[in-house]
C-alpha cells in the first residue's frame, strides 16, 4: 500500500494519519531507519496522545502491509505488471522488473483511489497540515532510537508539494517514479516507458476492489525466474 490507501480513512484522526505515513517518510529521509513494531508497540501506553495516535498508526500501516503483500490479488497483479515492465523494456538488470511491478501496483492503487474521491485527497493533505512535524520528529526518534533529524523539513516538503495528485497524469508519474529510480539507484524509465502505464492503470482499476478487501486468500510473493527480491 502507498500513503493514500493507508490514510485515508483516519482524516478525523490528524496524528494518526501521520503515523500511517511514517514508515514510508523514513524510507526516503534514510532507507537504514525502520519503525519496527517491537519499538512502536510500548508507546501505546503513552500519555501524551498525540504519541499514541502516532505508535498506532505505524502499526496500522505495518499491519496493512502484513495482509497486503500475501493476498492473491497483489500477487497476481505485480506479477502481471513485471511481465509488461520487462516486455517494454531492455533486458538490463538497472531497470528491475520485479520493484518496478510491486511500486506500481501500490502506486496506481492511490491513484485509482483519489480519481475515485478527489476531495478526500484534499482532506488528507487538510488533515496532515495541522501536526507539527517537529513534533513528529521528536516522536519518531523516540521509537526508532536513532537521529531521525532530517524527518520534519521532508514532511514539510511533502505537505508543500503534494506529489500524490501527480499520479492521475502519466507524465508526471513517470517523473515521480525516476524520482524513487534514482533514490534506490536503479536506471531511470526512458520515455517511451509512459506507453505501458494506460494498460498498467486499467489493471489496477478491475482489480482495486480484490485489492483493497483484505481477504483471506493468501500467496507468497510472486518473482520471476533470475530475478531476486
Amino acid at each position: 500500500m502507498n500513503y493514500f490507501a493507508h490514510g485515508r480513512d483516519y482524516l478525523d484522526e490528524p496524528y494518526f494519519l501521520a503515523g500511517t505515513a511514517i514508515p514510508d517518510w523514513l524510507s526516503v529521509v534514510d532507507r537504514r531507519l525502520r519503525a519496527r513494531r517491537r519499538r512502536v508497540e510500548p508507546f501505546l501506553q503513552a500519555t501524551d496522545p498525540r504519541l499514541v495516535q502516532v505508535a498506532g498508526g505505524i502499526l496500522q500501516h505495518l499491519e496493512d502491509d502484513r495482509w497486503f503483500h500475501q493476498t492473491r490479488a497483489f500477487a497476481e497483479t505485480s506479477l502481471q505488471l513485471t511481465v509488461l515492465v520487462r516486455d517494454q523494456l531492455p533486458a538490463d538488470d538497472g531497470f528491475r522488473p520485479s520493484f518496478l511491478g510491486h511500486i506500481l501496483v501500490e502506486i496506481l492503487l492511490d491513484a485509482q483511489l483519489i480519481r475515485a474521491a478527489p476531495a478526500q485527497l484534499d482532506a488528507y493533505y487538510a488533515a496532515l497540515s495541522a501536526v507539527n512535524p517537529a513534533r513528529l520528529g521528536d516522536f519518531i526518534q523516540q521509537m526508532v532510537a536513532q537521529p531521525a533529524d532530517l524527518l520534519p523539513a521532508f514532511i514539510s516538503r511533502f505537505l508543500a508539494v503534494r506529489f500524490l495528485y501527480d499520479y492521475l497524469d502519466d507524465e508526471k508519474l513517470l517523473g515521480r517514479l525516476n524520482q524513487v529510480m534514482r533514490r534506490v539507484r536503479l536506471t531511470p524509465l526512458p520515455c517511451h516507458f509512459l506507453t505501458i502505464l494506460p494498460k498498467a492503470r486499467n489493471c489496477i482499476r478491475e482489480r482495486s476492489a480484490e485489492l483493497l478487501d483484505g481477504g483471506s486468500d493468501r500467496l507468497q510473493a510472486v518473482v520471476l525466474p533470475g530475478e531476486k527480491r
